[in-house]
């Protein structure tokens, strides 16, 4: 019995898939169920404080404080706004030293040197999250929750806006280097492949 048991757990922990080790449960009205919480995103705009003086920046540095202060269980999160080639890079690399044949080492520095330009191109561009918990709300709450936050931020001079299904999808996507066109991609893995009528036919 404690034999059957054991094969029976071990069997639950193999079949266990990446979305629930990564503690995803699903998207919500207003942003994701995680564990117990209920993720809210908020997409800020960046301040290019090289422009601004010294006085500025400690001023815009007492806005996000005071946020942090009105917020305290928020969380701030600096992502790339795109895909990393690094080790894209670092393969044609290592083909490069180990490739003898001079036309395909032409081939390989080319496919190096569009990665640099793509990556010159899209590294400067950052995106600035603003992530707020909510736990054992019920829906109002989490919208008046969500309508707080948001007002909290806009008050402070930040330029936000709470993130939709499709941007946290595109989010996700980027920041677990899956691709950039997360918000293309569909909620259930497969589903773009499963035709309902299919289903509806053979029970018939």
């Amino acid at each position: 019995m404690a034999k059957k048991e054991k094969g029976t757990r071990q069997k639950k922990k193999k079949g266990r898939s990446t979305q629930e080790l990564l503690g995803i449960k699903t998207f919500t009205k207003y942003g994701l169920a995680v564990g117990k919480y209920e993720l809210l995103f908020y997409m800020i705009a960046p301040t290019n404080i090289s422009v601004l003086s010294r006085a500025n920046i400690e001023i815009k540095i007492h806005h996000l404080m005071m946020v942090l202060s009105a917020v305290p269980d928020i969380e701030v999160t600096c992502t790339d706004s795109c895909e990393c080639f690094d080790d894209n890079k670092t393969y044609l690399q290592a083909r490069l030293e180990e490739e003898t044949n001079p036309k395909v080492r032409k081939i390989i520095k080319k496919d190096i040197d569009f990665l640099d330009d793509i990556q010159t191109e899209m590294a400067t561009a950052r995106q600035f999250l603003l992530i707020g918990r909510c736990r054992n709300l019920k829906p109002e709450q989490v919208f008046n929750t969500a309508n707080r936050i948001e007002k909290v931020v806009s008050e402070q001079g930040f330029e936000t806006h709470r993130m939709k299904k499709a941007e946290i999808k595109r989010f996700l996507a980027v920041y677990f280097e899956a691709s950039m066109n997360g918000d293309q991609m569909p909620d259930t893995d497969g589903e773009q492949f499963f035709d309902g009528e299919d289903s509806d036919e053979e029970e018939a």
